[in-house]
C-alpha cells in the first residue's frame, strides 16, 4: 500500500470547500486565501458537487462540511475515499460542531483523516489543512475520549488478536496509538526518537492497511487490541 500523498515543499496545499452556506465557503475562502502555500482551488455547495470537484480538481484536502441538501458530507467522504475512488488519496476534514457522535463514527470509519470545529478560530483552520496536507490525524484528545467510550459501550465480545504482520515495537507503538499519544509520548515511553517513531507509526499503518493514526485507533479497539479501561492483548494496562 502506498502512503497518503503530502503536499509539495514548493507546491501550494489545494484546498476545497464543501459547505451549503455561502458565507461559511466566504470566510474560509478569505482566511485561506491570504495564508501563504495555500490555494483554494474550488468550492461545492452539496455532497455531489463536492465528489465532481474533487475529481476534476484533485486537491490535496477538502473541508467537507456534514449537513448539506441532496448528498451529505458523509455519503460524499465515503465516495470521495472509497478503495476504487480516484480520488481515494485526498484528505478529508469535516466541519463538525461534535452534536452528533453518529456523525463522528461514520466519518472516521468513511475514512476521514480529522474533525474541525466550526467556532475554530483562522489559525486553527490554517493548522488543520496543513496537518492533513502533510498526511497526519486530526485526532485531537477529544476525539479519542470519544472513540474510546464508543467501544465501553456493552456488546458481542471481541477476540483479542494481535496483529501477525506487526513486529513486538511495531504493537506496542499501535498500542500506544490507540491510547492516543502523540508521536513524542511514545517515544518517551519508548525510549525512541521521534524520528524512528514516525518511521514505527508508518509501518504499522501501511502493514495495516490504514490511512491515518485515527483509523489505527479504531481498528485497535474494533479488534481487541487493546480493551478500554483494561489490559492489551500483550496483558499491560490501557
Amino acid at each position: 500500500m502506498s502512503g497518503p500523498p503530502t503536499a509539495s515543499e514548493d507546491a501550494p496545499i489545494r484546498v476545497l470547500l464543501a459547505d451549503d452556506h455561502d458565507l461559511v465557503r466566504t470566510g474560509f475562502r478569505a482566511i485561506l486565501g491570504v495564508e501563504p502555500g495555500v490555494e483554494v482551488v474550488g468550492e461545492a455547495r452539496d455532497g455531489d458537487e463536492a465528489v465532481q470537484q474533487a475529481q476534476r480538481l484533485e486537491p490535496d484536502v477538502v473541508l467537507m462540511d456534514v449537513q448539506m441538501p441532496g448528498v451529505d458530507g458523509l455519503e460524499a467522504t465515503r465516495r470521495i475515499l472509497g478503495p476504487s475512488s480516484p480520488t481515494s488519496e485526498v484528505r478529508v476534514v469535516i466541519l463538525t460542531t461534535f452534536d452528533r457522535e453518529d456523525y463522528l463514527f461514520e466519518a472516521l470509519q468513511a475514512g476521514a483523516s480529522g474533525f474541525l470545529l466550526k467556532n475554530a478560530s483562522a489559525d486553527d483552520l490554517v493548522e488543520a489543512v496543513r496537518i492533513a496536507a502533510r498526511g497526519d490525524a486530526l485526532l485531537s484528545p477529544e476525539v479519542t475520549r470519544r472513540v474510546i467510550a464508543r467501544f465501553s459501550t456493552p456488546g458481542p465480545a471481541v477476540q483479542p488478536r494481535r496483529p501477525p504482520e506487526l513486529t513486538d515495537r511495531e504493537f506496542e507503538v499501535l498500542v500506544l496509538l490507540a491510547r492516543g499519544a502523540t508521536n513524542a509520548e511514545i517515544a518517551g515511553e519508548l525510549y525512541l526518537g521521534e524520528t524512528t517513531v514516525k518511521t514505527h507509526v508508518s509501518r504499522v499503518l501501511m502493514k495495516l492497511g490504514l490511512r491515518d493514526r485515527t483509523q489505527a485507533v479504531i481498528y485497535a479497539y474494533e479488534n481487541g487490541v487493546v480493551a478500554p479501561n483494561g489490559p492489551s492483548r500483550d496483558g499491560s494496562e490501557t
